[in-house]
């Protein structure tokens, strides 16, 4: 998969998980932050949304709080985390 379907792929299943209403891929941008600015999920998402994507995905998380939140950031830096697990 190229990484600009991975990021189309990660928008539909962000909106899906999280039962996102009036909110299409296009109307995420890829670099723009996921939580708080941006899209705005808060904290209850974000560990529904990293529990839904390692499972997903089959990936590995750190233990270091700081990293995984630089991998959540945005769809871009997300997919970037995805495709780095599969390359392992």
């Amino acid at each position: 998969m190229d990484k600009s379907a991975l990021e189309t792929e990660l928008k539909k299943f962000i909106i899906d998980t999280l039962e996102l209403e009036d909110i299409t891929p296009g109307d995420i941008d890829t670099e723009e932050a996921l939580f708080i600015d941006g899209l705005g999920l808060d904290s209850i998402d974000a560990l529904e949304l990293g529990m839904a994507v390692k499972k997903k995905y089959n990936l590995k998380m750190s233990e270091d709080k700081e990293e995984n939140k630089k991998h959540f950031y945005s769809i871009k830096t997300l997919a970037d985390f995805i495709e780095s697990q599969k390359a392992e």
